[in-house]
């Protein structure tokens, strides 16, 4: 492209599940996961005990075993991190998936009749949900890389409407006539970019996204995130 002469191209980006992310900024210790229960006959029973932290972005998951002295048997300790990580593709705070998150099973109970892979199991969900919700849960939103090629003339109202848009501008390049502006711009703020920086250039602009980081939403974004997906959760299981 002639970066002399910008042409009208739109790209349009769809919201989709997975634009967020969930993580922990916190951490918690010695958390009791307790499935018990008695039906007349054969009981359920599995205790997990768990200490939770994050991870640095982009760590993924770790599970770490740290049980010994057979407090937990063997056979048991798969089903509580296959309990952990049911958890983690269906999100606790809005739905989105859980990333950068370290569980350290440390301790437990059992009982030699009751306990059982599926006890354990719901046992990690509990003691996940409650360490999850003691360690300070936020949002993560994508930050994009937007290259955006305008006429001179216009360049301080696109990086006006930038820094509108929770934009951060990287800097700026000459190239002829225009003007090449890059900055860091949350995915959520750029979904309908093109028609407004068609409008805002008369039809001269053009920008390319690439994605960058995730980066935590801001608390006040993140609240009514958080509402609007609950409210969602309530009117499907209506």
């Amino acid at each position: 492209m002639d970066a002399g002469r910008p042409t009208n191209v739109e790209f349009r980006l769809k919201k989709g599940v997975g634009t967020y992310l969930e993580t922990i900024k916190g951490r918690a210790k010695n958390v009791e996961g307790k499935h018990k229960k008695q039906t007349g006959g054969k009981g359920q029973y599995g205790v997990a005990f768990i200490d939770m932290e994050p991870l640095a972005r982009g760590g993924g998951f770790e599970f770490e075993d740290a049980i010994v002295g057979g407090v937990i048997p063997r056979n048991f300790i798969p089903a509580v991190e296959k309990g952990v990580r049911e958890l983690l593709p269906l999100g606790l705070l809005a739905g989105y998936p859980i990333v950068d998150v370290k569980v350290k099973l440390y301790d437990g109970s059992y009982h030699d009749v009751d306990s059982s892979e599926m006890s354990f199991k719901i046992a990690a969900h509990l003691g996940f949900k409650k360490a999850f919700e003691m360690c300070k849960p936020v949002l993560l939103e994508p930050i994009m890389t937007i290259s955006v090629v305008v006429p001179d003339d216009h360049m301080g109202d696109v990086i006006g409407d930038l820094n509108s848009r929770r934009g951060k501008v990287l800097g700026a390049e000459t190239k002829g006539h225009a003007q090449i502006i890059k900055a860091h711009v949350p995915m959520a703020e750029v979904l309908r970019y093109a028609p407004d920086l068609r409008s805002m250039t008369s039809g001269r602009g053009d920008f390319s996204l690439e994605f960058s980081h995730y980066e935590e939403v801001p608390p006040h974004l993140a609240e009514r995130i958080v509402k609007e997906a609950q409210a969602a959760k309530a009117e499907r299981n209506a």
